[in-house]
């Protein structure tokens, strides 16, 4: 019954895909002042928002492993399993923004970066997140888990800055289309196709994030029964 609960949801996810390709690419009208280039808006934005929504897990579970960890180290590992895979997660589609903003950004303003609020924002988030990753992957010892929480709780402070970058200073970056100031928003012809994107790249991270979640807590159960065979040896 799992096992089906997981194909039926991976075979939704790709028709999703493929569904939201096809509203992006032949449904979505082109933009009277972009162009085709427009067209990243589809892929740039879900996934922004689906990294903000991973690196927001990755902060419970962090909290939840930091408050768990001295008495109930069971929670505490499966909290720590959830903060690893979000910021994993997190860090894949936050490198999506990263590159598709300058193919915009190239087409747009005549070049692919400038130190911009929201751009330099999200810059200091991935590599504030890499980092967390290194850590993961290099440090070792029984204060890993604990660093690597307290690094990812900074991280995601970040999270909130990033969002509201482009309301607290102008600079290149675009003013916000949905909730900015009078006047903005999405034509309606393009609203359908940006909702189908937006639900058909969450449910691909999500399917991607419970892999990585099941894959750590896999490890993390064979190193407590390698630890275990070490001690009983």
């Amino acid at each position: 019954m799992k096992k089906l609960a997981i194909g039926l949801y991976a075979a939704v996810t790709v028709a999703l895909m493929v569904w939201g390709f096809y509203q992006a690419i032949y449904v979505a009208p082109t933009d009277a002042m972009q162009g085709e280039i427009f067209r990243v808006i589809f892929y740039h934005v879900p996934s922004a928002s689906v990294a903000f929504l991973f690196f927001a897990v990755s902060l419970i579970g962090s909290i939840c492993y930091l408050a768990f960890r001295r008495n109930r180290d069971g929670w505490a590992q499966i909290a720590d399993a959830w903060a690893l895979a979000g910021a994993e997660v997190g860090v894949v589609f936050c490198t999506v923004v990263l590159l598709t903003g300058p193919i915009w950004g190239r087409r747009a303003w005549g070049i692919w970066w400038t130190w911009d609020a929201r751009l330099t924002t999200t810059l200091v988030l991935w590599l504030i997140y890499v980092s967390y990753l290194l850590l993961r992957r290099f440090a070792a010892g029984p204060q890993m888990q604990t660093y690597a929480a307290v690094l990812g709780i900074f991280g995601a402070l970040d999270v909130p800055i990033v969002y509201m970058s482009n309301r607290w200073w102008r600079t290149q970056h675009p003013a916000p289309v949905f909730g900015g100031s009078e006047g903005s928003g999405m034509d309606p012809s393009m609203v359908h196709p940006f909702l189908w994107n937006m639900l058909a790249w969450f449910a691909w991270g999500v399917f991607i994030l419970g892999i990585r979640y099941y894959v750590e807590r896999q490890h993390q159960q064979f190193a407590a029964l390698e630890a275990q065979a070490a001690l009983d040896a």
